[in-house]
């Protein structure tokens, strides 16, 4: 087999929530590189015996990307093992673009992202008729600076349902940022490590968020889920299965 490197979605946690794609990959690779603070360990059981494994997160850019280089120099299968999808923070961007100068062939399967898993570990749907037909995917600022039109304050005017990476660390400036315009009400969520076997669940509402969160030491790798979708009391059935509604598919009646 030709050198390759191919970026892989590892997913939240569950290593069953690995694609078939994705752990095929991972299961015939000769060198795995993963981001070894956030990707489940479990999710490379499948690596073979002489497989090389690399945690990344002692690792920086050039030693990563010449590790990638040498490895397809040698014809050997490389992947890159990102948590959840490699599309959303990442940190693939400049890899790409070291290996596209390289000319190192590569490609991206996607995973699932740890807000897919948050909102299955709710049980909820972050796309309700009537209460919130859109979905925002931000992080607060912190080392790495924002747009300031991307600030929270600014996206929190559409009182959407917001998925929230990387803040729970500074959980009293985001809900600072979000009563600017929801109200104090509003339900919250924060799932930390969804889908992984300690996962922890802590609801509330943007008055009463950040001492319970404090209160259940959570500090780090959590998902904030902001909305009404999180607390409905009565869900309004979309037109979809409406036996009055007709479409392409099904004539109503």
């Amino acid at each position: 087999m030709d050198g390759k490197v191919i970026f892989i979605g590892g997913g939240p946690g569950d290593p069953e929530l690995l694609t078939l794609k994705a752990y095929n990959v991972i299961k015939k690779a000769d060198v795995i590189i993963y981001a070894g603070s956030l990707v489940n360990r479990d999710v490379l059981n499948c690596a073979k015996e002489d497989c090389i494994i690399k945690n990344s997160a002692s690792m920086n850019l050039d030693e990563i990307v010449n590790l990638m280089d040498e490895s397809v120099e040698d014809g050997k299968l490389v992947a890159r093992v990102h948590t959840g999808d490699p599309a959303i923070y990442g940190a693939i961007g400049e890899q790409m673009e070291l290996l596209k100068e390289k000319r190192i062939d590569f490609e991206i399967i996607p995973g699932v992202s740890s807000f897919f898993a948050a909102a299955a570990s709710l049980e909820c749907e972050l796309t309700l008729p009537e209460v919130s037909q859109t979905v925002i995917i931000t992080r607060p600022e912190g080392r790495t600076p924002k747009p300031s039109k991307e600030a929270i304050s600014k996206l929190a005017e559409h009182q959407a349902t917001m998925c929230i990476f990387l803040g729970v660390q500074m959980i009293e400036n985001v809900v600072e940022d979000l009563l600017t315009h929801y109200k104090k009400e509003t339900p919250v969520a924060v799932v930390q490590k969804a889908s992984w076997p300690d996962e922890k669940i802590v609801r509330g509402t943007l008055n009463d968020i950040s001492s319970k969160v404090h209160a259940s030491g959570i500090t780090k790798t959590a998902m904030i889920i902001v909305g009404n979708v999180l607390d409905t009391k009565e869900i309004t059935p979309s037109k979809l299965y409406d036996r009055n509604f007709s479409h392409e598919y099904r004539k109503g009646e």
